[in-house]
């Protein structure tokens, strides 16, 4: 006699073979919630994550800053992570590749599948390459530690809002989050406004205080560095 929990289910029977296809998925969250547990507390080189705007072109003055960002952090030995694309994120990538070009770890790319923006630019050393965002921003807040937002467009706030979302909910600790430039300055203050100042309570007054809004790249300079010597003098760098 067939077991009725394991009868074959027939292309006419749409409620329970929805029902199996959704109990496999919940199953397969269920495992990638388990394996993203397994972040290591102490990793060998200290990485940041830099998220820009794919539009900005290479004679644009946030062009030549973002280079100077990435070849200033990939000098004092951090790893520069992107988005592997073009404009900003190819500024990072080709400061990271030019401060250390003997070293193709240093400068990482992150790409997504998308019918545009196929080319990874000529200046990341390692690539690492998914076919949906989650797993591509799980990837960023896996292999990072620290952010910093420049300039950018909707895909740019996407990740950091969920960089900011992670570390309110404390997902994520001791990892900072460094916006660059006026843009944020106003949206760090239009989310103050609305979500705390309004009295609606939707959101705390210390969740303000998590992304820090620097005016130049040179500011995020000095904060990485002295977050890069308290990582080294933590101990948090493998041996």
């Amino acid at each position: 006699m067939i077991n009725p929990k394991n009868k074959p289910i027939g292309v006419v029977d749409d409620d329970e073979a929805l029902r199996i296809v959704s109990d496999a998925v919940l199953k397969l969250w269920d495992t990638v919630d388990d394996l993203s547990r397994l972040r290591p507390a102490h990793t060998e080189h200290y990485h940041v994550t830099i998220f820009g705007s794919a539009r900005i072109q290479e004679n644009m003055p946030a062009y030549q800053a973002v280079k100077y960002l990435a070849a200033e952090l990939a000098a004092m030995g951090c790893r520069i992570v992107t988005g592997g694309g073009p404009g900003l994120m190819q500024a990072a990538n080709e400061g990271a590749a030019q401060a250390v070009p003997d070293n193709p770890d240093a400068s990482v790319g992150i790409r997504i599948d998308l019918d545009f923006e196929q080319t990874v630019n000529d200046f990341v050393g390692r690539t690492y390459q998914h076919k949906t965002f989650f797993s591509r921003l799980h990837h960023f807040v896996q292999r990072s530690n620290a952010f910093i937002v420049t300039p950018g467009g909707i895909g740019t706030a996407l990740e950091l809002l969920m960089v900011w979302q992670l570390l309110q909910v404390r997902k994520l600790y001791d990892t900072p989050l460094i916006l660059v430039g006026e843009m944020w300055h106003e949206m760090v203050s239009w989310a103050r406004r609305n979500m705390v100042d309004s009295g609606a309570a939707l959101a705390s007054p210390i969740d303000m205080e998590i992304p820090v809004v620097v005016d130049t790249v040179e500011d995020a300079v000095h904060l990485i560095r002295e977050h890069h010597a308290r990582w080294l003098a933590d101990g948090k760098a493998l041996d």
